[in-house]
């Protein structure tokens, strides 16, 4: 539920990892609706208008409100605004506050005796206006059932750790890898979420899908043995290291499926495997469908 004043970034952040989690998964693992009170469009900070796809007090079968406010959350913290809240958060399990979100949460009575974090430059403001909720000063918190994030990077963070408990480490480290790029990141091949050796590894991985090396020229490359490689991989990402270059390039096949018309054979030489059937078959086994299916369901104009 995204409020009048709601930054795009935020929403962006929340919002993005989650459909990139469902496009490398080939699954509809998170579904989400915009909904208003009344269906009514809202306006961002920066002015860009957004349609409701359902009014909210029609949502239904749905286990989680967000709540996405920005410089207008004092303005929305008015009483019929906050009693439509109250009874939306009545039908789900779980309540996020994005941003400013944890200042409608408050005002609402959702963060009663939890603990919670809002946007850094509204935290005294905050602390002096609810008194009963304890904040603290990290990116995310997560306090049961209530979820709150305070900048647009804590709430990417926050999407890519429900990412990686919904299905996994290496799944949340993929979407990850698709929205930061750090140019020194690249030449050193580490990450904060990867140890340096494993980093390399990953990086050469994602490098040569269409050339795929062998895991004994990959761990040569990341300066270890091919048994602590297999060891990092299964200790950091959840799966063996060749599982994980496999799922690589066919999320990248499943990527070029959906947004160009490559024939099969082209993707197939994109992603390093030896045949258009090769890739088929790999194709239909990971993700239930064919490489046709996909262009059907989800780009129909692009279906040969």
């Amino acid at each position: 539920m995204p409020l009048d004043g709601f930054s795009n970034m935020v929403l962006a952040c929340f919002v993005e990892p989650l459909r990139a989690a469902c496009l490398l998964a080939g699954e509809s693992i998170f579904t989400w609706s915009i909904a208003t009170p009344g269906g009514a469009s809202v306006l961002s900070s920066s002015g860009m208008q957004l349609q409701a796809d359902v009014p909210l007090e029609e949502i239904e079968g749905a286990d989680t409100l967000v709540l996405v406010a920005g410089y207008g959350a004092r303005a929305a913290s008015r009483a019929e605004a906050l009693g439509e809240i109250r009874g939306a958060a009545r039908h789900v399990d779980t309540i996020i506050g994005l941003d400013m979100g944890a200042w409608v949460m408050a005002a609402a009575g959702l963060l009663e005796g939890r603990e919670a974090t809002v946007h850094w430059q509204e935290s005294e403001a905050f602390r002096e206006e609810f008194l009963n909720v304890k904040l603290r000063p990290d990116g995310y918190v997560v306090d049961g059932d209530r979820l709150t994030a305070g900048s647009a990077t804590a709430v990417m963070d926050l999407a890519l750790d429900m990412i990686r408990n919904t299905v996994g480490e290496a799944p949340a480290y993929d979407v990850k890898a698709l929205f930061v790029y750090d140019p020194v990141e690249r030449q050193r091949a580490e990450t904060a979420a990867l140890s340096p050796q494993l980093g390399r590894a990953v990086r050469l991985m994602q490098r040569t899908m269409d050339a795929p090396r062998s895991l004994e020229d990959i761990a040569e490359h990341a300066a270890v043995s091919l048994r602590t490689l297999e060891r990092l991989f299964r200790r950091e990402l959840g799966m063996p290291a060749g599982r994980y270059y496999r799922q690589t390039r066919l999320g990248h096949a499943r990527a070029l499926a959906m947004e160009t018309r490559l024939p099969t054979v082209g993707i197939a030489t994109r992603t390093g495997f030896t045949s258009a059937a090769a890739l088929s078959r790999a194709y239909k086994q990971h993700f239930g469908e064919t490489i046709r299916e996909t262009r059907a369901a989800l780009l129909p104009e692009q279906t040969p």
